[in-house]
């Protein structure tokens, strides 16, 4: 069976957790590992690393769970491939597959934040037979429709630009960002944070107007609670490394995924799941109609939580309260201490 390949760093942000870097058919993966028993894989959103699941790493490792939280491709320490198809959602898929089989495992937990939650729904998809259970944060699940995302984006906004729409065409948005990505990304987070967001009846941060930037709506002139100077210096010291060119491409696949997944049109997700969203997150006020379908689109849901006064970043903003949650799911669902 493959093995992880060797690597004594220890977490200087994750105490008691280390570092790894695994083959995949794909490429290498980085991941930072805590813990021993059943496999829990952590996949991050956009635009963040492995590092924004650091409260929930040791939490669930004293749980009783070997706790894994990786880069996705295009983050971090992980491969970036140069090809904008590179990142399209079944190749994240099988990254994940290959790093439960790197890591000596045959199944695995597997729980996603923002882009983080379609990609771990659609590994337990795709990949039942490896992933037994699921859990979304923020993004609600959706089964694929017979509208093409990018079609379905274009005709929201009136004369604005929705943002996924603003990401598509390469090397646009990183434009915007690359000259100031700690500035960029401190503007973002929190723009999206329940105690930073902009208040209600201000224009929206997801809509560009003609000839303007996505960051002329941000909040910029303070850090969300959650998030200190230090934390936002792991954050911009990666993607000033990298770049945001891995990243913003998940965006640009939504209609090769479309495409890829024509035969799991409305397909219902099976296994034990659970959802967890902030009240004030975007995501969960625009995906309320998909949040109701839960009966019929997630019939082995175990809990839906929707946290009031809570934003974007559900595991770093309640980061305690998500623990617990995360933690009573997972022993309901694989044991555990």
């Amino acid at each position: 069976m493959p093995q992880p390949t060797p690597s004594p760093e220890p977490s200087r942000s994750v105490p008691g957790a280390v570092h790894r870097l695994v083959d995949v058919p794909g490429g290498r993966i980085h991941l930072i590992e805590q813990g021993t028993g059943p496999l829990v894989l952590l996949v991050h959103g956009f635009p963040e690393t492995s590092y924004s699941w650091r409260h929930q790493l040791p939490a669930i490792a004293a749980a009783g769970f070997r706790s894994v939280a990786i880069d996705v491709r295009g983050y971090g320490r992980s491969s970036a491939p140069a090809p904008v198809d590179a990142y399209r959602m079944t190749a994240h898929v099988a990254d994940n597959v290959g790093v439960v089989h790197a890591l000596g495992e045959e199944t695995a937990t597997v729980i996603g934040h923002d882009w983080g939650s379609p990609i771990a729904a659609n590994s337990a998809l795709l990949r039942p037979d490896v992933f037994t259970a699921a859990g979304l944060l923020s993004v609600p699940y959706a089964p694929r429709s017979g509208v093409r995302p990018t079609d379905g984006f274009a005709r929201i906004g009136g004369g604005d630009e929705f943002y996924v729409s603003y990401f598509q065409e390469p090397g646009r948005a990183e434009a915007e960002i690359e000259p100031d990505v700690r500035g960029w990304l401190a503007g973002f987070y929190a723009s999206l944070s329940a105690d930073t967001m902009p208040p209600p009846g201000k224009d929206s941060v997801f809509f560009v107007p003609p000839g303007a930037q996505l960051r002329d709506r941000f909040t910029a002139d303070r850090l969300p609670s959650w998030l200190t100077e230090a934390d936002l210096d792991v954050y911009s010291g990666d993607f000033e490394r990298t770049g945001l060119t891995g990243a913003l491409n998940r965006y640009r696949n939504v209609d090769r995924d479309w495409e890829d997944l024509a035969a799991w049109d409305g397909a219902r997700l099976t296994q034990p799941s659970l959802f967890i969203g902030g009240a004030l997150d975007a995501s969960t006020t625009w995906m309320a109609e998909a949040i109701a379908q839960y009966p019929t689109t997630l019939p082995g849901l175990v809990s839906s939580h929707i946290l009031e006064g809570c934003g974007h970043w559900v595991q770093q903003e309640r980061a305690t309260e998500v623990n617990a949650l995360l933690t009573q799911w997972l022993r309901t669902v694989d044991g555990g201490q």
